[in-house]
């Protein structure tokens, strides 16, 4: 590209290239260089914009984390309506596969990663935190309404599914209908569903 040509979007071009490196190499290879390769810009672009790899780095993990947590963060709001595990599932279905893995693989190799993001977003804020935080506070409408049973436990279920759900998108190909299946063992089906076979 010519010299003083404006890339439109460069932060997301970037970032985009440090996930495709990520998903494809590992986050061990991540550098300078194996980004901007990626992108196809100019070896030092990336240090025009950010004062180094790991400034770079923790820029990536906000945004990520914003695009994941703003995604799970609209699945309260549908408390009362439709089904419960088929809120739960497409809403996780709906956050971006490969932010998620790619940001989980960047975070177990560098865990200091996490205090940058909650300097920016605040606490509790890490894609894994938000997720988590999300699915609970949705169970424990649920379970107000009485659409859920008393004996299913928000936290507790909302931590398995975050466990199962960053499992099966760094492992498995499709992950939909196993995603549903155990989510639907693990909430079950509504109060109001039970009660109406019942009667």
């Amino acid at each position: 590209m010519p010299r003083g040509v404006a890339i439109p979007e460069l932060r997301q071009q970037l970032f985009a290239a440090a996930e495709r490196v990520i998903l494809r190499d590992g986050p061990a290879k991540l550098s300078g260089r194996a980004v901007t390769t990626e992108a196809g810009v100019a070896a030092g672009l990336l240090y025009a914009h950010f004062t180094d790899l790991d400034d770079f780095l923790a820029a990536y993990a906000v945004d990520r984390t914003f695009i994941i947590g703003a995604t799970a963060g609209a699945l309260p709001d549908r408390a009362g309506t439709g089904d419960p595990a088929a809120n739960l599932t497409d809403t996780l279905l709906a956050i971006p596969r490969e932010a998620l893995a790619a940001l989980a693989r960047l975070m177990v190799l560098k865990p200091e990663l996490a205090a940058r993001v909650r300097d920016v977003l605040g606490d509790h804020a890490t894609a894994l935190d938000a997720i988590e935080q999300a699915a609970t506070a949705y169970l424990e409408a649920e379970r107000r309404l009485g659409r859920i049973t008393e004996t299913v436990d928000p936290p507790a279920v909302a931590l398995a599914i975050d466990g199962l759900l960053h499992h099966l998108v760094l492992t498995a190909e499709d992950i939909d209908p196993r995603l549903r299946r155990a989510i639907t063992a693990l909430v079950g089906t509504t109060a109001n569903e039970r009660s109406g076979d019942n009667g």
